[in-house]
């Protein structure tokens, strides 16, 4: 409670170096935000592509995105994200020695999600038939190969996206933005509780509070002094 207590304190300091135009724009993206979907990354080659698809996350209202780094390593390309991960919670596994897409399927489960894989062949299912009741972990991967074998088998289905032209697949950041718009649309028109928890609630506002205050360590610190 006192934890909780400082945070909600802290908040209304915050919001004093605010404008009142730019916690109104804050509180309309947060009653927008989910956590129900969730994207993953496994071994993106470009960096533009990966920088891409969590822009797309951040637009569409998504707050994870889940990055693999088996082979390849996740790099920032400033110029095509555009700040947008700096109100997204990137979470990387990247430990040398280990299957990291193993290490990522495993702490997806332990959240709830349903993990879907997104394969062009035949027997997946159409992302449009896809169900929104779980909460889905959508999984994309590499440019070149693909998924990898290990997120294939361990995955809970494949989803695809039915093809109208001759080339079989899209751009990773233009598959992300079609899969997941059909995703959310879906879901903001259900009755699925798919918004974030009061406490997510109250954690995101005082993460964002502090980025959107210049030198907000230092005035965290001073408040607290005085805080009782």
């Amino acid at each position: 409670m006192e934890e909780e207590r400082i945070k909600l304190a802290l908040i209304e300091h915050f919001s004093q170096y605010i404008s009142d135009q730019r916690k109104l724009i804050t509180e309309n993206v947060l009653s927008q935000r989910t956590r129900h979907v969730t994207l993953v990354l496994e071994d993106i080659y470009q960096a533009q592509n990966a920088s891409a698809a969590v822009r797309t996350c951040e637009c569409l209202g998504v707050q994870d995105v889940h990055v693999i780094e088996n082979e390849n390593t996740y790099e920032v390309n400033k110029k095509v994200v555009m700040g947008s991960s700096k109100w997204m919670d990137v979470k990387r596994y990247r430990m040398k020695g280990v299957n990291n897409t193993a290490s990522c399927y495993h702490a997806l489960r332990e959240a709830g999600y349903k993990i879907l894989v997104t394969d062009p062949s035949p027997e997946g299912k159409p992302i449009y038939d896809v169900e929104i009741g779980e909460k889905i972990a959508l999984v994309m991967g590499n440019e070149l190969v693909g998924i990898s074998e290990y997120a294939l088998q361990h995955a809970d289905a494949k989803v695809r996206i039915p093809m109208q032209g001759f080339t079989e697949s899209f751009n990773i950041s233009v598959s992300a933005a079609i899969c997941l718009n059909t995703l959310l649309l879906k879901l903001r028109q259900s009755d699925v509780k798919w918004q974030l928890s009061d406490q997510e609630l109250i954690d995101m506002r005082l993460k964002w509070f502090r980025k959107m205050v210049r030198r907000s360590d230092i005035i965290e610190k001073e408040f607290l002094r005085s805080f009782q």
